[in-house]
């Protein structure tokens, strides 16, 4: 059943995207759930039967035949379901479902409602033949797939200028790592002579030495490509303005596919990223760095959903965080948890933009908990579980790789994540109060407008904050609950080592982490319930730091003089000279000499037949005297 699973999604992009618009958008809306739900069903009954397996032997290998054969160097076709993959096709097919049906009421009145469900399934099918492909070659097939669709779902309303400017500027800067990947596939190819995951990495060990400049070189390359597909530093700048996308599109890329592809491809990649400790060093530090960075960024922004875009891009650096100091499990479970809370956080936020026609500004709403009251609940669930308070889901995950920072001696390390979630535990309580509490600033139209979305969104909601409740106890205890059990047999035995702190110690670092963030809450709670002067007072008394983080560190500023500027000016001065002068140029040049030629002769095609017969007169007087003159 393995091949089935990326199948039902692709085959249901195809139904809707060439017979939609001549169907119902009821059964728009079925055959694309359907073909979700059927990517679900199909990953649980591999699930089912991976885990009736013995825990040394959870493989399954299906190869559909070959794909590449040239010379000693030869791909298949085929599918990998192990822990890993089975973790990651639930997640996605599961979270996935459940944006197919919030999308319903979402995009109920929008003239490309196929065209939407078309793209949202193509996205799910790409994300599957990621996460389940055998081989390097498969993987990169979905990760340039979900590349693509991410452009066409954050552009999806071409026609706003802002939209189609996200959309291009995500796939951009996303080549930029999709290169160094490449280089990576090419280079894999000269090494090991293949792409298959378990050919690569049984040849590793013997192909590069421990700490060599060939592995360090090979696995940066691969992180690359990370950066760029799960927005880390300094890649980042095209997730906040992919907000630009329908909401559903912004959770399915911030919880289930796009963004966690990064992490998975580190996570993947294990065995060869064991052999390069430089590098593990490197994307914990990029990890951690990214995560204290993106978090002061959304302390001060207004747009409802880039709050919990950079929210996004600081969760995404825990994982990386975890994966960098070797806890594989912990970032992998926190990429779980965090698809649950991140995609219900959206889908809420959907829910109050769709309340408010379209107002995504927090200073224009407040006290809407009383006219939203499932949205602000369910929204509470998971600012609760993405400010990791216990006992929700973000709690047990986070701090699995605070713990595992921590004893793995990157101290610093911890301080920066500790103090991220003291940013997070802020950010997301100030975005809580803005919207749901304290005194109404909406605009009076539509202040008695205000309704709870349709079931189709509620539904959606309810059964993400369950889930935003409830998953984070398949990792307790910490390194050693049934989730880290079931991926055991998945990452290098190495990768666990020092892996956990001290039973005692590892209470106090908890206690530390969440007194941080209940320290973040009770701030907001103060700046924005009790003294809601005070925020305008501190801007005013800090302004450099206020503009600093209003401005995102003008960071994208920087990147339009320095890189987009430069390169747009030498194409242009490139294509005056060489390509204008040179390449038409010589083109023109060549077609101008032809025509001139034809010109000439033309003026011998004078239709006169005296002139015809003087030059056949003259040639015979000619050919005749050179015959003369030769004998």
């Amino acid at each position: 059943m393995i091949w089935l699973i990326p199948l039902s999604p692709l085959v249901g992009s195809l139904v809707v995207g060439l017979m939609g618009r001549r169907m119902r958008r009821s059964w728009v809306a079925v055959v694309a759930c359907g073909a979700a739900s059927l990517a679900l069903l199909f990953s649980l009954g591999c699930f089912a039967r991976l885990i009736s397996l013995p825990a040394g032997g959870r493989l399954f290998r299906q190869s559909l035949g070959p794909w590449i054969a040239s010379g000693n160097f030869s791909v298949a076709f085929g599918f990998l379901f192990d822990p890993l993959s089975a973790i990651m096709a639930l997640v996605v097919s599961g979270v996935g479902l459940l944006i197919h049906v919030y999308s319903i009421g979402y995009m109920a009145e929008d003239r490309d409602y196929h065209r939407f469900f078309s793209l949202l399934n193509l996205f799910l099918a790409e994300m599957l033949v990621l996460v389940l492909a055998d081989n390097y070659l498969l993987l990169f097939v979905g990760w340039e797939g979900v590349g693509l669709c991410s452009y066409l779902l954050i552009g999806f309303w071409f026609e706003r200028p802002a939209a189609a400017s996200a959309g291009t500027k995500a796939f951009l800067v996303n080549r930029i790592g999709d290169a160094a990947v490449v280089v990576g596939l090419i280079w894999m190819i000269q090494l090991f002579g293949s792409l298959d995951f378990q050919m690569v990495f049984r040849g590793a060990p013997a192909a590069l030495s421990h700490g060599s400049v060939a592995a360090t070189i090979l696995s940066l390359l691969l992180f690359a490509g990370a950066t760029g597909k799960s927005a880390q530093l300094p890649l980042y700048v095209w997730l906040p303005d992919a907000m630009e996308g329908p909401t559903p599109v912004s959770a399915l890329i911030h919880a289930a596919t796009m963004v966690t592809a990064g992490v998975y491809l580190v996570a993947r990649s294990a065995p060869l990223f064991q052999l390069a400790p430089v590098s593990l060093e490197i994307v914990a530090w990029i990890g951690g760095l990214t995560a204290l960075y993106a978090a002061s960024i959304a302390l001060v922004q207004t747009d409802i959903k880039r709050v919990i875009a950079y929210s996004t891009i600081s969760q995404l650096g825990y994982m990386f965080l975890g994966l960098g100091v070797g806890a594989y499990a912990a970032g992998i479970f926190h990429l779980m948890t965090h698809a649950f809370f991140k995609a219900l956080l959206f889908l809420a936020a959907g829910s109050v933009i769709h309340a408010l026609r379209g107002e995504q500004d927090l200073r224009n709403m407040g006290a809407l908990r009383k006219s939203l009251g499932v949205t602000a609940a369910t929204f509470l669930v998971g600012a609760l579980a993405n400010a990791g308070i216990v006992p929700f889901a973000g709690f047990w995950s986070k701090d699995e790789i605070l713990l595992a920072t921590y004893a793995s001696g990157h101290r610093l390390l911890w301080g920066l994540g500790a103090l991220t979630a003291a940013g997070t535990g802020f950010y997301m309580f100030r975005l809580y109060f803005l919207a749901f509490e304290g005194k109404s600033r909406l605009d009076p139209r539509l202040a008695g407008h205000l309704h709870e979305a349709p079931w189709s969104m509620r539904l959606p909601l309810v059964l993400l904050a369950l889930g935003s409740a409830t998953v984070g106890f398949f990792g307790v205890p910490p390194d050693a609950g049934p989730f880290h059990r079931f991926l055991d047999s998945v990452f290098p035995a190495a990768a666990h080592e020092g892996g956990s702190a001290a039973p005692a110690s590892g209470i106090v670092l908890a206690l530390a982490a969440l007194v941080m963030a209940l320290a973040g809450i009770v701030i907001a709670f103060r700046y924005y319930l009790q003294e809601p002067w005070r925020p305008e007072a501190m801007a005013a008394r800090y302004p450099t730091l206020y503009r600093a983080l209003l401005y995102k560190y003008w960071v994208d500023e920087l990147y339009e003089k320095a890189v987009v500027r430069p390169i747009s000016s030498a194409a242009r001065a490139f294509s005056t000279s060489f390509d204008a002068n040179m390449i038409d140029g010589s083109v023109n040049g060549i077609a101008s000499l032809v025509g001139r030629a034809g010109g000439v002769l033309r003026r011998l095609q004078t239709g006169h037949v005296p002139t015809y017969v003087l030059s056949i007169l003259v040639g015979v007087v000619v050919l005749l005297g050179y015959l003369a003159f030769v004998g």
